[in-house]
């Protein structure tokens, strides 16, 4: 963290979580785990923060998991990996967890998940199984496969049902950002409450995610404002020795008040408008 200027780091369970366990189980876990979590951001709470890991097999668990992880254990908010098994972020078994959320103003951070076998098949194989897996991972399935949820929730209506419900796409957004201008078209079918380019500056904040593109953070300022834009280095996944995620954002063609609402502001903002911690 200091070799990179980072200053403080969100903790979290990495993907698939706890999506692909059963009820009973993953239960447990959760509780384990966001109790893990939080002894060690006491540890160091001028350098960590965590998110909470749900058993989203257990939707009603989940909610109520949720609403102690942030209550009573200080937690920011919770990770998601888009589908539970077979199941997709916008079923509407998974209603509790969004009504929670809202209820609650944390975030859902929807994290990259590898995509169904059967996707994997169709898409991403007929090369090396090396080639293929990371085809099917960080080399393009992770990004659609998250992005996808985040437009299956739209098109749901989840956003409509719960307008104050906040997301969290990283890798500037899991490509959908940059494909604002066909997504419009769907407006004419999908008869929600607002466009849809609408839930992605009012529902939705983007990170990085170690992607250190100039090119890319203009243009997601662009479509969702710099006041949505979430500075992360994707660590342990994305690690360069020699300071390049602070240099990053020292470069960056913005304002010093700009850099800041990036590198900090807006997430305290976002992360701290509850205060639930008992």
């Amino acid at each position: 963290m200091d070799e990179s200027g980072v200053d403080v780091q969100v903790l979290s369970l990495t993907s698939p979580g706890l999506h692909n366990l059963d009820s009973v189980e993953s239960v447990d876990l959760a509780r384990q785990t966001n109790d893990l979590v939080s002894a060690t951001v006491a540890l160091r709470p001028d350098r960590f923060e965590g998110l909470a890991t749900l058993p989203t097999s257990s939707p009603s668990e989940a909610a109520r998991e949720l609403d102690r992880s942030i209550r009573y254990l200080g937690l920011k908010g919770a990770m998601l990996c888009g589908r539970t098994r077979e199941k997709n972020l916008d079923h509407s078994d998974f209603l509790p967890i969004f009504e929670a959320a809202e209820s609650l103003r944390v975030p859902l951070f929807i994290h990259p998940q590898i995509p169904q076998r059967a996707v994997q098949d169709a898409y991403y194989s007929g090369f090396s199984s090396q080639v293929d897996l990371a085809f099917a991972t960080f080399g393009l399935g992770w990004h659609y496969e998250s992005g996808i949820h985040f437009l299956r929730l739209v098109l749901a209506g989840v956003f409509d049902r719960f307008p104050d419900l906040q997301v969290i796409l990283g890798h500037w957004g899991e490509v959908i950002l940059f494909y604002t201008e066909r997504l419009n078209a769907l407006d004419r079918f999908a008869k929600l409450q607002r466009p849809i380019v609408d839930y992605m500056r009012q529902n939705l904040y983007v990170t990085s995610s170690g992607m250190y593109s100039q090119s890319y953070l203009q243009r997601s300022i662009e479509i969702v404002g710099v006041d949505r834009i979430l500075f992360s280095t994707d660590y342990p996944f994305q690690y360069r020795p020699g300071g390049g995620p602070r240099r990053f954002l020292d470069e960056a063609a913005l304002s010093p008040d700009e850099k800041d609402r990036i590198a900090h502001i807006n997430w305290e903002r976002l992360s701290r408008s509850n205060e639930h911690q008992s």
